[in-house]
């Protein structure tokens, strides 16, 4: 809650003084070990595409790359194709394709944008958005060129 507080000074001069209380919920152990190995499992995640993009002749250029304007998974690059790469892990492959919201893929697209101005030595004639999918039990889809600019 934010509140206002009207303090005098010397000479009478009165100045508005901001106060911000927040209120923090507490996190329970439980809670924060399940956000602990949900980000573990993620990053396995992460290792599992990448040996899969480099089984197939792909070159892993960036991993967990971040940028001002968000972050990608993974960006890897096929002759003169570079892809940008979201992975998602869920119980399903159904919940895990449908958990790329639009709001995320504007947030990756723009991620790109900054990735492919700071790294001008690419070369390319092809750039795509894939989303790897995989699921509790293992299995993974490789779903290519997902995204389109909005």
């Amino acid at each position: 809650m934010a509140g206002r507080m009207l303090s005098q000074h010397a000479a009478g001069v009165h100045r508005i003084a901001y106060t911000c209380s927040t209120k923090q919920k507490m996190v329970t152990n439980a809670k924060r070990a399940r956000g602990v190995e949900a980000y573990q499992n993620g990053l396995a995640a992460e290792d599992i595409v990448c040996q899969k993009l480099r089984g197939a002749g792909w070159k892993v250029l960036l991993q967990r790359a971040r940028t001002r304007r968000g972050e990608i998974d993974i960006v890897a690059q096929n002759g003169t194709t570079i892809s940008f790469i979201e992975v998602k892990l869920r119980k399903t492959l159904r919940d895990a394709a449908e958990s790329l919201s639009a709001t995320q893929s504007r947030r990756l697209f723009r991620a790109a944008e900054c990735l492919l101005q700071s790294n001008p030595h690419w070369q390319y004639e092809e750039l795509r958005f894939d989303l790897f999918i995989l699921d509790a039990n293992s299995k993974m889809e490789w779903l290519k060129d997902v995204i389109r600019q909005m």
